[in-house]
């Protein structure tokens, strides 16, 4: 017995070393190669929006290392002189900011009523709401498109933010309904006894707690707006589309008008990172508040 206990302990500090040295330096060299790998089609786009038409068609964008003289500017230079691309860029602006801020402030305040007040049928319409994440998109396509024509909003902006709103919330509801029940009670009847009304109690107490958790639906809906392009193809207004409807048309109607899709596909494809990096703290406290609760 006491003769295979050093050989059991051995055998231990072997594995427990293994496990170490795999947690360390090979981990992180390991998860560095795989964010190159899955930064390679963002490199290689980035380099062929700084090449021209001609280099393109002759070779891979790779040749940029042993031809840096192949790099250029021009291209982008053509993309702010291409009217299409460039008023697709403002519509995608116009739609994508109001859609995310009405999702974010209309979801909190209907988050914070079924989390804490009382009201008839509060359960119901919550399940209501929950049974709404399960329809899709394609659905509602056809019978939203003869609403939104009966109406007069059809190929309208208004009509394509609407749509986006109404398709955001229930995910948003049922997110931030769920976070706010995890607020201790002690602490807003604490607040109900200094005098705090509904709204002061929203604003003052929920609002700040659940700073994480909203910052990550403004992320998350951010990018689904910008990069959406069914609901902006059935939509938008065709002579003003957003980028990803102007880009998809570039292509149909200029089969080799690479100068101006591949900086085009970029620009659209750097917004929504630099929106992301910018509250990438926010965005990691929410998903890890979540995690936690």
């Amino acid at each position: 017995m006491t003769t295979t206990e050093p050989a059991v302990k051995a055998k231990q500090s072997l594995a427990a070393r293994l496990a170490a040295r795999a947690g360390g330096g090979v981990l992180r060299v390991f998860l560095l190669l795989v964010a190159l790998f899955w930064l390679m089609p963002t490199i290689g786009l980035l380099f062929s929006s700084l090449r021209d038409s001609t280099d393109i068609s002759a070779s891979g964008w790779w040749q940029v290392f042993t031809a840096p003289a192949q790099l250029t500017t021009e291209n982008y230079s053509r993309l702010l002189d291409n009217d299409v691309i460039t008023n697709s860029l403002f519509s995608t602006i116009l739609i994508t900011v109001p859609a995310t801020l009405l999702v974010v402030v209309i979801g909190s305040l209907a988050g914070y009523a079924f989390a804490w007040m009382d009201f008839p049928g509060r359960d119901w319409w919550f399940l209501v709401v929950v049974g709404l994440l399960v329809v899709p998109v394609q659905v509602a396509l056809v019978p939203v498109s003869r609403l939104f024509g009966a109406v007069g909003i059809f190929e309208t902006t208004f009509g394509v933010i609407l749509f986006h709103v109404a398709f955001g919330l229930p995910f948003a509801i049922f997110l931030l309904r769920n976070f706010f029940a995890e607020i201790p009670r002690e602490l807003l009847e604490a607040a109900r006894l200094d005098g705090a009304g509904e709204i002061r109690l929203f604003t003052r107490v929920v609002m700040p707690l659940g700073g994480p958790a909203i910052a990550s639906l403004g992320i998350f809906q951010f990018l689904w707006v910008w990069n959406d392009m069914l609901v902006a193809l059935v939509f938008a207004d065709s002579k003003n589309p957003p980028i990803t409807v102007a880009l998809q048309q570039q292509v149909r109607q200029f089969g080799n008008n690479v100068d101006v899709l591949a900086p085009g596909a970029f620009v659209s494809m750097v917004i929504p990172l630099v929106v992301f990096f910018a509250f990438q703290r926010q965005f990691v406290t929410g998903v890890m508040a979540g995690a936690v609760k």
